[in-house]
């Protein structure tokens, strides 16, 4: 063994020993070969306990010790022993026949702790004492910030090789142990919080390159800068990259649609199709067809067989919007293509793959629906893997500007007139609505006022006659009632339809000059003809 050296000598070769790295395992070796010119000693070990304290990590290790496990349990005896004494020297180690090691435990006064303690043979002594040789050890305790609480443990094969002289400097080894595993642990939670920052900038970069591709999409635009906006959209960002079902909830008009345009464009499948489906446009059984296809004579008028919307987004992205309409006996077929990845058209008996990844939206409260029975709870909870919830428009009042102009830019190149510009009054007006239908309301009006300003300044008469009453501009109240969200007799829906069909009364249903008079296109009538659902009895 080393000769001892003084005080000065060996502490000058640790801490040199510790300047190396600040991985304590990297320079372990070199830790001991200082420390031994002090506190002799074969073999060196450093062990943290783990939290319920039943166990013992091995850290590092110093010398030739294949044998010793990585993670050892640590017997009653051994672990009350462990947590009274600072440090404890066993000078008589030894396996007995029976299996159980006989060890004398000291103070470091030298006086014993009584009789001499008997523990179970775990693996690490058995290694020590039988086939190492190990005759004494001095273990002393250390502890770390957090109340980690872990030992340096000095083996030796030579018996009686740690008088309690040899503890006080065996003490100054542990304590540079111990604060080189502190730095060592500050060095790794800074390194992880370095690499949680670059994987939050990288998902900030992600966000911003998507909300600038997709602001050249027209319609399916992503404009906002509010912390509830942007929140949204680094959530989505997170679940882009995964295949989890992400349910999209939120009044109506507050861009679920977009969002899930988003996240298709921020996934694996950003290739692939985005299919979109209205299950609250369509009777039962023309949902089913339209969901899961049908075969040629399926139904009365099934001339031919047709692809239904799982098909047609194979690849890709299947967007249910308004699922909380789905009748009970679709979504128990739905149910089928979230569970087992498998489906059948209408009328057909071959099962076929679906090979999709569905993104839902409601401004329903489904748990509700489920309480009432109304919506089946396994489809619920297959369908709110990821539940991402939207802010109203009234919640983000900082976006409005920069959706409206965002509006006005995109309805002036529609219509081929763009506006000047909103006056300062009609700004005040905007700002104050509380807008029950979201951003869809926004445009919408915006919309109109465009036409009517035929080029000019929009001012307040351009606006709808709802948004200057005051009335309409009272915020509601916080927790006001989603109805809100549902455009009923009086909004800006019911009014944008009454004109319409005054105007084809006028015209004589004839939709060209019907166009004439509202100052829309052809194609911009029979867009809003369609939109609100009016046929020719209407």
């Amino acid at each position: 063994m080393p000769k001892r050296a003084d005080s000065s000598d060996f502490l000058a070769g640790l801490l040199h020993a510790l300047a190396e790295s600040l991985d304590v395992r990297e320079i372990f070796a070199r830790i001991s070969e200082a420390a031994a010119r002090a506190v002799p000693h074969d073999f060196l070990m450093l062990g943290v306990w783990s939290e319920d304290r039943q166990r013992v990590r091995l850290m590092a290790l110093s010398g030739d010790l294949p044998g010793i496990p990585g993670d050892v349990p640590v017997p009653e005896a051994m672990r009350r022993a462990l947590m009274e004494h600072e440090s404890i020297v066993t000078n008589d180690l030894v396996l007995k026949p029976g299996g159980t090691v006989f060890r004398c435990l000291m103070r470091v006064d030298g006086e014993t702790t009584g009789r001499p303690v008997e523990v179970a043979a775990e693996p690490l002594w058995k290694e020590l004492a039988t086939r190492r040789g190990i005759r004494s050890f001095l273990r002393i305790a250390i502890r770390l910030r957090g109340g980690v609480f872990g030992g340096v443990l000095f083996c030796s094969t030579a018996p009686d090789a740690y008088p309690p002289e040899q503890v006080a400097r065996a003490r100054q080894i542990a304590d540079c142990v111990a604060l080189a595993l502190a730095h060592q642990r500050l060095a790794e939670e800074e390194q992880r919080s370095a690499e949680a920052r670059a994987r939050a900038a990288r998902l900030e970069q992600r966000v911003r390159w998507l909300t600038e591709e997709l602001e050249a999409h027209g319609r399916h635009r992503v404009v906002g800068r509010s912390a509830a906006w942007r929140d949204v959209l680094e959530q989505a960002g997170k679940v882009a990259g995964a295949e989890a079902t992400v349910l999209l909830t939120g009044e109506s008009g507050t861009g679920k649609e977009v969002v899930a345009r988003f996240i298709h464009r921020a996934s694996a499948r950003a290739e692939g199709p985005f299919v979109a489906i209205n299950c609250a446009a369509l009777p039962e059984q023309l949902l089913e067809s339209e969901l899961f296809g049908h075969e040629k004579g399926a139904f009365t008028g099934a001339m031919t067989a047709r692809a239904g919307t799982v098909e047609q987004a194979a690849g890709g992205v299947l967007f249910l919007d308004e699922v909380g309409e789905m009748s009970p006996a679709v979504q128990a077929k739905f149910l089928r293509v979230l569970q087992e990845r498998e489906y059948q058209r209408l009328g057909g008996t071959r099962t076929m793959k679906a090979d999709v990844r569905v993104l839902a939206a409601t401004n329903r409260d489904l748990k509700s629906a489920v309480a009432r029975g109304s919506f089946r709870e396994d489809l619920y909870y297959r369908l709110a893997v990821f539940e991402l919830g939207l802010p109203a428009l009234r919640e983000r009042p900082e976006d409005l500007p920069l959706l409206a102009e965002a509006f006005l830019e995109e309805i002036g190149r529609d219509v081929g007139r763009p506006a000047a510009g909103l006056a300062p009054e009609a700004r005040a007006i905007l700002a104050a609505h509380a807008w029950p239908g979201n951003v869809r309301e926004l445009r919408n009006a915006l919309e109109r006022a465009v036409i009517l300003c035929e080029g000019g300044m929009i001012t307040p008469r351009h606006l709808p006659i709802g948004l200057t009453s005051p009335s309409a501009s009272a915020a509601p109240a916080a927790g006001a009632s989603a109805s809100l969200a549902d455009p009923g007799p009086g909004t800006l829906e019911a009014a944008e339809r009454d004109m319409i069909l005054k105007a084809l009364a006028r015209a004589g249903n004839n939709k060209s000059k019907a166009a004439r008079l509202l100052g829309l296109t052809r194609a911009q009538l029979r867009s809003r003809i369609d939109r609100h659902g009016i046929t020719a009895e209407d």
